[in-house]
């Protein structure tokens, strides 16, 4: 039996730097996914390693099962059986067995995305011989919430096919997990972001496991259920970026001009409310999705000026935004700011050629463009027989 689980990347609509200073933020689903594929040795295989195959990156890492035994020993009876985080004992055992894989010391992210695979993986699975096989279509680190979609697709598939959860194996085709099996992979999820980013706020795992649109402010995460079919063109500037400095620098700001900030948390706030509404609303015929899209424009356009009074554009967003102008098309950088990605509302009336005009335009500047629906699905599963 094999197992393939799918789970969304996100985008923040609305909100980000904000929601740390207790403004609204909303995020959505993108149908751009991460596959995780898990399946168990036959006994005539005669294998007793645990294989993790990174397809996109042409890395594949193999540990023989007694070796991990002989190294994660002492830790005994610590090893949880339901969703805990990893201590920092543990972590450095499998910091260990991550190291005797020769990882390029430059690549910290790769490092820990592999230790929360296999703190995951003996949690959930033990000790067993396996191959887990991973592709995306997400671009790392820039902000989609590919991490996030890694720990949901792992987890997700590692619970698929544990004592912990009860499925329907002769389902054809891919399908949802029930609520309270959601609500474990999105735990375990959370404790791979942990290891991966230290202090997650566990929106970006939240988003990929239940899909759809979440509504966030200090901690409180609400589900949205989305009725409008929106059609973002995300922007990759491919601008590498410190999430952390830029959170600080805001931070500073903050301090040197309370209440001119102050005023712009307020308006980020009553901006990301409305966002919320709007989606929300129904919209029965091509005028009433017209008006709604005018409507989402005006106020991502809102925001980015908001973003750029915080101090966190960058001239690469400012060029997306200046080109997508042209088109007469609204832009706002997604996520942390100073490079990343970037969001351009394509209204549902807008003609491809324009589409296509823009992104022939946006990657001559050495940009990746891609066109991702929001809102959809989030987690999803399925099964087959291995052959």
């Amino acid at each position: 039996m094999e197992v393939r689980t799918r789970a969304p990347g996100k985008i923040i609509l609305a909100g980000e730097h904000a929601v740390v200073h207790g403004s609204t933020a909303v995020a959505a689903s993108i149908d751009l996914y991460t596959y995780a594929s898990l399946s168990f040795p036959t006994h005539s295989d005669n294998d007793d390693k645990l294989k993790l195959h990174l397809k996109d990156m042409a890395l594949e890492f193999a540990w023989p099962v007694g070796r991990i035994k002989e190294a994660l020993y002492k830790l005994g009876s610590q090893i949880p059986s339901s969703p805990a985080s990893c201590s920092p004992e543990a972590m450095k055992l499998i910091a260990a067995l991550v190291e005797e894989q020769n990882i390029l010391e430059a690549n910290t992210t790769l490092a820990a995305g592999v230790s929360a695979f296999l703190w995951l993986y003996i949690s959930i699975q033990g000790y067993k011989p396996a191959k887990v096989v991973i592709t995306s279509e997400l671009p790392l680190g820039s902000g989609l919430g590919s991490s996030a979609a890694f720990c949901v697709s792992v987890s997700a598939a590692l619970l698929a096919l544990s004592e912990s959860v009860n499925l329907d194996f002769g389902h054809q085709g891919w399908l949802m997990f029930g609520e309270n099996e959601l609500e474990l992979v999105n735990k375990w999820a959370f404790e791979g972001e942990k290891i991966i980013h230290g202090k997650p706020s566990g929106i970006d795992n939240t988003v990929s496991t239940y899909g759809n649109m979440i509504k966030f402010r200090s901690g409180e995460l609400t589900c949205l259920k989305s009725n409008t079919p929106l059609k973002m063109l995300i922007t990759n500037t491919k601008v590498g970026r410190n999430t952390k400095a830029l959170v600080a620098s805001v931070s500073e700001r903050t301090v040197r001009h309370s209440n001119a900030m102050a005023a712009v948390f307020k308006a980020v706030d009553s901006i990301s409310n409305e966002v919320a509404t709007i989606l929300q609303s129904p919209a029965d015929d091509d005028i009433a999705v017209t008006e709604k899209e005018d409507k989402l424009q005006e106020l991502m356009e809102m925001n980015q000026g908001l973003l750029q009074c915080m101090g966190v554009s960058h001239a690469s967003i400012e060029t997306v935004i200046r080109t997508t102008l042209k088109y007469k098309l609204t832009t706002k950088l997604t996520g942390a700011g100073g490079g990343g990605c970037v969001l351009t509302l394509l209204p549902t009336l807008l003609s491809g050629t324009i589409v296509d005009k823009v992104i022939a335009e946006l990657e001559t500047c050495g940009f990746q463009c891609l066109i991702a629906g929001i809102g959809g699905n989030g987690l999803q599963i399925s099964f087959h027989s291995s052959s």
